[in-house]
């Protein structure tokens, strides 16, 4: 009984941790940080996989306060919540050890910051109602706010300005929605919800699904869908390279709610709200993936091509989800640990890349041959082929999964030809990036900046991480399709949270 109050330990620590890094600690302070950093976010990783190994054979629900559902607020641990906590924390470790040597001094508060931003992350994936996953949106959005802005600069603030403007608004709607919602159906835990909202009829069930759309907007901005997706790649492109690998999974937070509230509370049992949005996330995720496929082939720099990879990743996770069915959102699941583990290592080897290169930074033009130059090309053209979906690699077998989940005639003519258009514009955009970066120098002496090889070792862990999908592909699908299919049988979800109530803080 004693292990399910464990849950809370993932929120607990990043929490304690950011609490004691704000401490004074003297001359020493930004050492003993970075050690309490590290600690932390071991940890989480440790306590990350036992949340994972537990939740195979049940789903942990926890009471806070004694306070039972839906009355109170529950922390709920099914299959996919703590898988989305393990990836928050296998990408975490390596992406602060990467900060901790030099890029955390840029700015005030690194530290704190970052781990309140997993403090929001991991909060956003365990919590059981709507309300406080608007809370720990709020948690995440202004760690986030301020991590953007680390280093400082012009380019950086009006980044910035743009992206917490946007959030902003979404967070004014995120309320209003749960305003509606709460107000038609009287709670805002959503395994009652799930409930409530089945068994409306007339101007109820339109109310509700007026408060559902809103709900759609809101995820749909945090997860960079079109046409609400035009702060991320300036905002991914102009921050830091370890700011923009712990954003990787940023947009995979709206993906996760989307997934989530539209699964359980809008799915095919949901009476007249039933579905809601299926139709326009099928075509506004088609259109994403153009968009960011034109914005990869466009970019000049490499940073922005990144940015964009993510764009594409979003567009492609959220037309899978529109298939509907459970085959769709396993290989969704599949591509998105894919997605965010080489998108992630790709930002930080952007980061080495442009301080080895000098003045051209990551300019997709030539320059001066790197200290570290073969090294760094071998990392790229590994990222690189995992990024693009070249055989066997995991980017190829995530696309071939989501390719088969098309069934209808329709799907794979629109499908196919989008996702392996997008993959050649891909190979085209980094093959030019490559080649010039690393291929076309510029005669003469080689750059004398080079870097420790903790941070040459913190990119290639998330690239091995990617590598692995691929030699443990069955093991990993399989986990997939129970996910995906307790996903869509939320029934033992909810009754899960509200047949035994979880246990007592």
């Amino acid at each position: 009984m004693f292990a399910k109050h464990l849950i809370i330990l993932p929120l607990l620590v990043p929490m304690l941790a950011a609490l004691l890094q704000l401490l004074p600690w003297g001359e020493r302070a930004q050492q003993h940080r970075r050690t309490i950093g590290i600690v932390a976010a071991t940890l989480n990783l440790g306590l990350a996989l036992w949340l994972f190994a537990v939740a195979q054979d049940e789903i942990i629900v926890y009471a806070l306060g004694s306070w039972q559902a839906p009355f109170g607020i529950v922390l709920v641990a099914d299959k996919l919540a703590t898988l989305m906590v393990l990836l928050t924390a296998v990408l975490a470790l390596p992406v602060l050890v990467f900060a901790c040597h030099g890029e955390d001094s840029l700015g005030s508060h690194f530290q704190a910051l970052y781990q309140f931003q997993i403090l929001g992350i991991m909060g956003a994936f365990l919590t059981g109602d709507l309300f406080n996953l608007f809370v720990f949106f709020e948690v995440l959005l202004i760690s986030s706010y301020a991590l953007l802005m680390h280093g400082g600069g012009k380019t950086k603030l009006r980044a910035t300005l743009h992206y917490v403007v946007l959030n902003l608004t979404g967070s004014a709607i995120f309320l209003i929605s749960l305003g509606v919602l709460y107000g038609i159906t009287g709670t805002l835990n959503m395994a009652d919800m799930a409930g409530k909202v089945a068994a409306l009829t007339g101007d109820e069930a339109v109310i509700a699904r007026a408060g559902g759309l809103l709900l759609f907007i809101v995820f749909a901005l945090k997860a960079a869908l079109l046409p609400l997706y035009f702060w991320l790649p300036q905002a991914y492109a102009s921050t830091t390279g370890t700011v923009a690998a712990l954003f990787a999974i940023m947009t995979k937070v709206g993906i996760y709610a989307i997934i989530r509230v539209y699964t359980m509370i809008f799915g095919p049992d949901a009476g007249v709200a039933a579905q809601l949005g299926q139709d326009w996330l099928w075509w506004l995720g088609l259109a994403t993936i153009l968009m960011g496929a034109l914005g990869i082939l466009g970019s000049r720099d490499l940073r922005l091509v990144i940015a964009y990879l993510v764009l594409v990743s979003v567009g492609t996770m959220l037309t899978t989800l529109s298939m509907g069915h459970s085959d769709a959102i396993s290989a969704l699941l599949f591509y998105l640990v894919h997605s965010t583990l080489v998108t992630a290592a790709l930002f930080l080897l952007a980061d080495l890349i442009a301080e080895q290169r000098g003045k051209t930074a990551s300019r997709i033009v030539k320059g001066r041959r790197m200290a570290q130059h073969n090294l760094l090309a071998a990392m790229f053209f590994v990222a690189a082929l995992t990024v693009i979906g070249i055989p066997p690699l995991s980017g190829f077998v995530s696309k071939l999964f989501i390719l088969e989940a098309a069934r209808t005639g329709a799907q794979v003519a629109f499908l196919w030809p989008l996702i392996l258009g997008a993959t050649f514009l891909m190979m085209i955009a980094l093959s030019r990036a490559g080649s010039r970066m690393f291929w076309h120098t510029l005669d003469g002496k080689a750059n004398d900046v080079s870097h420790p090889r903790w941070q040459h070792g913190s990119t290639v862990a998330l690239l091995v991480g990617a590598v692995a999908l691929t030699v443990f592909a069955n093991d990993v699908s399989a986990y997939m399709e129970a996910t995906a299919t307790q996903l869509t049988t939320p029934t033992e979800y909810i009754s899960a949270v509200l047949g035994n109530g979880g246990t007592d803080e």
